[in-house]
């Protein structure tokens, strides 16, 4: 899939998604576990310098992980086995304790967007401040509107940018205000209830959550509504780009000629093409995640305590959503690049 990641992927996004940038994610949280466990005085300090050394020296067999995930649904217990190699025997028991596999991989999740979502307020920001310098550079120029396809009034295009750029600023105030709600730790032990932790569980998810930089949350195994809620946002963002990808496609239609794109991809049959490549593959980033958006609602069905099958759609169609979205942002900039006026 390199060439079609080279038309609608986004590489920054995609390194912060890798099995690599996973793993330092849950390793990261198992040390966290371990230096609350001991901050809580649950285990004792040396315990907990303990896994955090090993976790500094750590370099994962990928085939060990590879093989357990495939035999357990999950990679958290290999890697704990490979892990636990490396603690001193008198320590090893302080390693996971009281946690359960979805502790460290949600929890993981989080860390892992934090990034993301720093890259997608730069890109919205930026996106917002293009289409301002457009709107000042073609002040009240004039523009026929269209409705239904057919031609309608004289209009202009600051109106124009700005049903662009408006969508956007909700969309970054949306992102910005959800950052708290999203970005907690998850810790519930193996049933949800955290009496796994023997009444410390409160206060060692507050101090993993100081350590890790994020928020403090009661367990939320199965209550998945923040992440189909910032899934839901992730389609709005690549909607709006699809909307301005469309309009663009449109306006710069020979016939119609209200702009033009510098830079439009060629054909291999017609030299005279200019065809409005970023444009389109904004439509189709734009129709796939709505389509994503639909799978990750079912990801909200879990039978009681945990559901391995609403789990792993979730890892199916999460990360997909986030890499269009990283395209969307950057077709989109690129896109605005292109455009002159006609």
């Amino acid at each position: 899939m390199t060439l079609l990641s080279a038309l609608a992927g986004d590489d920054e996004t995609e390194a912060l998604l890798t099995d690599a940038a996973q793993v330092k994610a849950m390793l990261a949280v198992e040390a966290a576990l371990a230096r609350a466990s001991a901050d809580v005085g649950w285990i004792v300090s040396a315990a907990a310098d303990a896994v955090s050394d090993a976790v500094s020296r750590f370099e994962p067999d990928w085939a060990g992980l590879k093989e357990g995930m495939a035999r357990d649904g999950v990679v958290i217990p290999a890697l704990v086995r490979q892990l636990r190699a490396l603690v001193a025997e008198e320590h090893r028991a302080a390693l996971h304790k009281g946690a359960t596999s979805q502790d460290i991989i949600d929890t993981a999740l989080m860390l892992q967007l934090v990034p993301i979502i720093d890259l997608f307020e730069n890109r919205i920001g930026d996106l917002c401040a293009r289409l301002d310098h457009l709107a000042r550079e073609w002040t009240d120029n004039p523009l026929m509107a269209h409705t239904r396809m057919q031609v309608a009034l004289p209009t202009t295009w600051n109106a124009k940018l700005a049903s662009w750029s408006d969508p956007l600023r909700r969309h970054l105030t949306t992102l910005t205000g959800m950052r708290r709600r999203l970005l907690v730790v998850q810790l519930g032990g193996p049933v949800g209830d955290r009496a796994s932790f023997d009444g410390h569980g409160d206060a060692i998810a507050a101090h993993m959550a100081r350590q890790l930089d994020l928020g403090i949350a009661t367990p939320w195994q199965t209550g998945r509504d923040p992440i189909v809620e910032f899934a839901s946002l992730l389609a709005l963002i690549s909607g709006t780009l699809g909307k301005m990808g469309a309009d663009i496609a449109l306006l710069a239609q020979n016939e119609v000629a209200a702009i033009k794109l510098e830079g439009g991809g060629g054909s291999s049959a017609m030299a005279h093409k200019a065809n409005p490549v970023r444009a389109e593959v904004l439509v189709a980033l734009a129709r796939a995640n709505a389509g994503l958006a639909g799978t990750m609602q079912q990801a909200m069905v879990h039978e009681y305590e945990r559901s391995g099958a609403a789990w792993t759609l979730e890892w199916l169609t999460l990360p997909q959503m986030l890499i269009n979205t990283g395209a969307s942002l950057r077709l989109g900039m690129e896109l605005l690049g292109q455009i002159r006026e006609g």
